[in-house]
């Protein structure tokens, strides 16, 4: 599936692009100088889920002949979480790039499903580098030979298309499946608990004697 996205050359402030719908952004790369450009919003968002991060994008300005780029960055509000910026990175198709590549996990653990455990997924992504040609959306992570607690998946045993090197320490943790807690294990937490909570009344309580004892002392000084 193409997806391209078309720009405009930005005009007025951020805040103005923003005001009629669209977004701010800039396009640079290795082939063309940098600019500033602006985007519809809608367009834009409908195309990124479908593109991600790791998808080349048809991408032209203005009318102009398209380029191979992908979304570099995206920053959102940090209350509204909104998109209130984005950066396109122009891509030369002869040459080597890095990129990050997300992660999409599929089917089920049997150590969950038999044996109550909890999965656990530490990467999202992993790094890579590859010629544009060979970019993939995503690497598929087959969750079925979790079978045991002691079972894990590590970035040496993500199955890669050719083209594709990832560049992250192979023995770096991808899935695991951690066993349920015994009835021990809980009820030392709880315990723990507690005495978290009692530390607290105490360390309460001596912090209200010792400001009493302040404001007596300063009562007595007075007179």
């Amino acid at each position: 599936m193409t997806i391209s996205i078309t720009a405009k050359k930005r005009e007025g402030k951020p805040e103005e692009v923003r005001a009629i719908g669209l977004i701010p952004a800039v396009l640079y790369g290795p082939e063309i100088e940098s600019r500033s450009i602006m985007v519809e919003k809608n367009a834009f968002e409908k195309a990124y889920e479908n593109a991600g991060e790791s998808t080349l994008i048809d991408f032209s300005v203005d009318g102009a002949e398209s380029t191979k780029v992908l979304i570099q960055d995206i920053q959102k509000h940090p209350v509204k979480h909104n998109i209130i910026h984005i950066d396109f990175r122009q891509i030369k198709m002869g040459e080597e790039m890095t990129v990050t590549i997300p992660l999409e996990f599929i089917g089920e653990a049997v150590a969950v499903k038999q044996l109550g455990g909890t999965l656990s997924t530490p990467l999202e992504s992993v790094n890579a580098k590859c010629l544009p040609k060979d970019l993939i959306s995503s690497i598929k992570v087959s969750l079925d030979v979790l079978n045991t607690f002691s079972d894990r998946i590590t970035v040496a045993d993500l199955k890669l298309p050719e083209g594709i090197t990832i560049t992250d320490n192979p023995d770096t943790a991808v899935a695991s499946v951690t066993a349920p807690l015994t009835e021990d294990q809980l009820k030392a937490m709880e315990e723990e608990n507690t005495k978290g909570v009692d530390v607290i009344e105490v360390e309460e309580k001596g912090k209200e004697k010792v400001e009493d004892a302040e404001e007596k002392k300063k009562e007595s000084d007075k007179k």
